[in-house]
């Protein structure tokens, strides 16, 4: 009897195993059109109450604004340069914007969004990530050359203005927040380090370095298993970092060339979109270990993407090309909008 019930074990596992292997771990829900958008995306943010979506779109010179009840832009916000990070505070109801060729940050208020402020930041102003509960947000700038030094901005949203310029080895990428903690984690990706800044003390605590992948571009957080998740180009892999030491817990291939990247907590699973076209899902275990679970394809140059844990929905951003035009694909995690 023994071996028989190890033996059905053995089969009931296989068969999990090759379900995970087919089934997708996103479905297409709807797709959102955009007309008249041309060029490549970048990063986007979310005003859940507001229902608005917002899209970085560099190759237009502007951030889209879309109506998520009607799935129609309601404003194009023009005049910018090269929009990269996008985030929005609901304790000022404002969008803020990093411009990579002019250099600063912007903040946008009202209906429609206006601008409202500046500061100015050194060249290639890039990812944020924002503190709700402190109402700080976090900017990775400059890093091109010794007259445009790479630093991560920290600035106060309530006054908008700059209280702290944390100098690092070179550009900051990806961007997360362990709020808990208090603590910022900031990609280095040519230096091949993660930098950990201290919120409250407004300082650099650690230099991590990785020891067998580099290019780390994109991370997130993860509080329930204390891991902090990069993915990397060189080669192409996700890694999972203990969050307290930097250690490496996991590692798995995953596709070249990614550019963002998400940890689902109600699944407890990890999301990498890559310049493929591809998002690679992977599950964490109770040991902390990453297994995929596939990989999606979603459309040539979709490279970013943004996950809303409140929604279970994962939208990625689809450049236009020839006469099809741009469009934003709308995917459900959840385990009961997946494919049978």
């Amino acid at each position: 009897m023994k071996k028989i019930a190890i033996s059905l074990t053995f089969i009931l596992l296989s068969a999990v195993a090759a379900s995970a292997q087919t089934t997708p771990p996103l479905t297409l829900a709807r797709t959102i059109l955009l007309p008249g958008v041309k060029g490549r995306f970048d990063h986007l943010a979310i005003d859940a109450a507001g229902n608005q979506l917002f899209l970085a779109a560099p190759g237009n010179h502007s951030v889209e604004v879309i109506d998520l009840k009607t799935d129609k832009v309601r404003q194009s916000i023009i005049g910018l340069g090269k929009p990269h990070g996008l985030a929005w505070a609901a304790s000022t109801g404002s969008l803020y914007i990093s411009d990579g060729v002019l250099g600063e940050l912007r903040v946008y208020k009202g209906t429609p969004l206006a601008l409202a402020g500046t500061i100015k930041l050194s060249e290639d102003a890039d990812d944020m990530a924002y503190d709700g509960a402190h109402h700080l947000l976090f900017v990775g700038h400059g890093g091109s050359d010794a007259a445009n030094p790479a630093k991560i901005a920290m600035v106060d949203v309530d006054s908008f203005t700059l209280a702290a310029d944390l100098p690092v080895a070179t550009h900051p990428e990806g961007l997360d927040i362990d709020a808990q903690t208090e603590r910022v984690f900031a990609n280095i990706a040519d230096s091949h380090e993660v930098t950990v800044v201290d919120e409250v003390g407004k300082r650099i605590t650690a230099h991590w370095k990785l020891a067998n992948a580099a290019d780390n571009v994109p991370l997130a957080f993860d509080g329930a298993h204390n891991l902090l998740y990069l993915a990397c180009r060189t080669p192409g892999t996700v890694i999972a970092l203990d969050a307290a030491t930097g250690k490496e817990v996991s590692s798995m291939p995953a596709a070249g060339k990614a550019d963002d990247l998400f940890y689902d907590p109600a699944l407890g699973r990890v999301y990498v979109i890559s310049g493929a076209g591809e998002v690679d899902a992977f599950q964490v275990d109770e040991a902390r270990k990453l297994h995929s679970l596939g990989v999606l394809r979603t459309a040539d140059a979709a490279k970013t993407a943004l996950f809303v844990a409140a929604q279970n929905l994962f939208y990625v951003a689809v450049p236009g090309a020839g006469v099809t035009p741009a469009e934003i694909r709308v995917y459900s995690t959840a385990k009961t909008g997946m494919a049978q």
